[in-house]
């Protein structure tokens, strides 16, 4: 397998060439086609994936069915719950989705549990990707519990355009991704987006 998928993480390309060599040989690129469940509530992290294409969307359901969307990986990312998982040694409490098809590296557990403990710029890595994904989940809480729901579905609704003249999502999406009820999020979407 080649390293040419190590420039994507610059935190990787600084590397001492023996720990890089354990990476690009104990590693392995996989496919995953969109919709796939990469993993769930109560499972067990397997391996630290490095995202290189397409993006993945972690989510919290609760026991009644209601779903909020905790953040996305997007390529160039790691995912701070696995991350958080397999440095715990715990299950996982939430749940990633394939949103697009993508590729991802995979780092099988007992090689990432060995390179945290010996290579300090391996573990200056995930720490540094696990404290920047700490923070943007912070804000999401931040943002749930302080913001009102009106601005919040604006910046969302702003952040979903991206560059088309449509956003194609119903209400209910909406609310997944605001972390709110349907009803709620319905009494905040103007008149005019009612086809949303």
């Amino acid at each position: 397998m080649t390293a040419d998928w190590i420039a994507q993480f610059p935190g990787l390309s600084r590397l001492e060439p023996a720990v890089r060599d354990v990476v690009t040989r104990k590693s392995a690129v996989i496919a995953v086609p969109e919709g796939t469940v990469i993993f769930g509530a109560g499972k067990s992290p397997e391996n630290l994936l490095l995202l290189l294409k397409g993006r993945v969307r972690v989510q919290q359901v609760s026991e009644g069915g209601r779903e909020i969307v905790l953040y996305r990986v997007e390529a160039g990312q790691s995912c701070v719950m696995t991350t958080a998982c397999m440095l715990a040694h715990e299950d996982y409490s939430a749940e990633g989705i394939a949103e697009t098809d993508m590729r991802a590296v995979v780092i099988p557990r007992a090689v990432f549990d060995d390179l945290v403990s010996q290579s300090m710029t391996f573990r200056n890595f995930i720490f540094t990707a696990y404290s920047r994904r700490i923070t943007d989940l912070l804000r999401v809480i931040e943002d749930i519990a302080f913001q009102r729901v009106d601005i919040r579905l604006a910046q969302k609704l702003l952040e979903l355009v991206r560059g088309t003249d449509q956003i194609k999502a119903t209400h209910q999406q909406l609310s997944v991704e605001l972390g709110t009820a349907r009803e709620i999020t319905s009494r905040a979407v103007p008149s005019s987006t009612d086809n949303c």
